[in-house]
């Protein structure tokens, strides 16, 4: 595939492929063996300029210079569902207004431009309802008195005159953190984006932004504290942190090397952020508490101290009810390709553990253990069970992969009407915590 002169390849998540006549220059070799690169897609030299690559759960974009490698979400059904997904995840709204088909000058922009759009879009935004700005202390030396004089600064710079006065005083700025962000993602934006059209957008607003505030004096550890006063900077600072992730900066789901040319997106920590907002919310009238990554020590531990020799971490842990009569249920959440393939081994006996020491209640454990495994689809598809067995015959655990029609669920999730699949999950979640079916509709 080509885009105009530039050479595209594009695969999806978990797919291998071998270029032919890859051709890399010196600092497209330098960038494919860069080992936290190869953390997030593998790429292999081979003989003859031939180029090995293998995609993981990382989707985005990889720029050489002989080509452009994109990885592409086919588990959740495009690009535009997973902006679907961190929409849903940090309960902001932009991506619904987003039309590719009129905004873009190519028919198939890949994940960056469609982020650098929408920051485009909630950055004009902010700029239409006027920047923010805030109260900045700066010191300086004033042929008149403003604010504070500070003798201590005077005596030592400038004894015995009066000409110039050092002060310290209090003046509201735009030049703040809340806006340095958003001129820093632009920025980016103006020098990345693939998009003609989306490239000349950031290229305008990066200007405005920089009349505002300086860029380069954006401290990312900044931890911007939303309230009434800044909230409505939340919708931008998200797209701002996730493509400024892209340059290494670590960013909300985003890793990779200290490279522009590279954005990649980890899949499998939004899809365990969105299933775990998700599965919260559809719980919640159930009176069923929704623990994200709960700690268990004491479990797994050595025999002679008593030490714990591992901590147990689900990624969700389940509760119905209080005290010793709480009834519990794990589950564990896989990015993985379980709709065309049978469960991993290391992932049976992880929730075999789960289900035997978490799952039914203090006082009384359910005659099976049992846990589950929810992984993405995109189109329908029925559970599957696994029943562990002792050597005996006798049922020990029952592990039950449940699929979650990602497409489905976002559109549910959209209109809000007749929420079938929402419905399925909870049915399907409920029982294990002995609800009746009857209870989740």
């Amino acid at each position: 595939m080509t885009t105009g002169r530039r050479r595209v390849i594009v695969l999806s998540e978990y797919e291998s492929r071998i270029v032919e006549d890859a051709r890399l220059t010196a600092r497209d070799r330098e960038l494919t063996e860069d080992p936290a690169l190869n953390r997030l897609i593998t790429l292999r030299s081979l003989d003859r300029d031939r180029l090995e690559i293998r995609a993981g759960w990382y989707v985005g974009v990889l720029e050489l210079d002989a080509m452009d490698i994109r990885v592409v979400p086919k588990l959740v059904g495009g690009n535009l569902n997973v902006l679907r997904m961190l929409e849903y995840t940090t309960a902001t709204t932009a991506v619904h207004h987003l039309d590719v088909r009129r905004t873009f000058d190519t028919g198939d922009p890949h994940l960056r431009d469609l982020i650098c759009d929408l920051l485009n879009r909630t950055t004009a935004a902010l700029l239409h309802h006027g920047p923010r700005q805030d109260y900045l202390t700066r010191t300086e030396s004033l042929p008149v008195l403003r604010g504070r004089l500070l003798p201590t600064r005077q005596l030592l710079r400038r004894h015995g005159r009066l000409d110039r006065l050092e002060c310290r005083y209090d003046e509201r700025s735009t030049d703040i953190p809340d806006n340095q962000l958003c001129a820093e993602a632009l920025s980016l934006a103006a020098r990345t984006a693939a998009d003609a059209s989306i490239r000349a957008r950031s290229r305008r607003l990066a200007t405005d932004f920089a009349a505002l505030c300086t860029p380069s004096r954006y401290p990312h550890g900044h931890d911007h504290g939303y309230g009434r006063h800044n909230e409505h900077y939340r919708p931008a600072h998200q797209w701002a942190r996730l493509l400024l992730a892209g340059a290494g900066i670590h960013g909300l789901f985003t890793t990779g090397p200290a490279d522009s040319r590279v954005f990649l997106l980890d899949m499998n920590t939004l899809f365990e952020d969105f299933v775990t907002r998700l599965v919260s919310r559809t719980l919640a009238p159930h009176q069923v508490t929704v623990r994200a990554q709960s700690v268990h020590p004491g479990i797994v531990v050595h025999e002679a101290t008593g030490a714990t020799h591992t901590e147990l971490r689900p990624d969700l842990l389940l509760t119905r009810g209080h005290g010793p009569t709480a009834r519990r249920h794990p589950v564990d959440v896989k990015y993985k390709l379980y709709d065309r393939r049978k469960l991993s081994s290391d992932d049976v006996y992880q929730a075999f553990v789960y289900a035997h020491t978490l799952a039914g209640t203090h006082a009384d454990a359910s005659p099976t253990a049992s846990c589950t495994l929810l992984y993405p689809t995109e189109a329908p598809a029925d559970p599957r069970s696994v029943v562990v067995r002792t050597a005996a015959g006798t049922r020990s655990a029952r592990i039950t992969a449940y699929p979650l029609d990602v497409p489905a669920l976002l559109d549910d999730l959209a209109t809000g009407d007749e929420p079938s699949a929402r419905r399925e999950l909870a049915s399907a979640l409920l029982q294990p915590l002995a609800v009746e079916v009857a209870d989740s509709h």
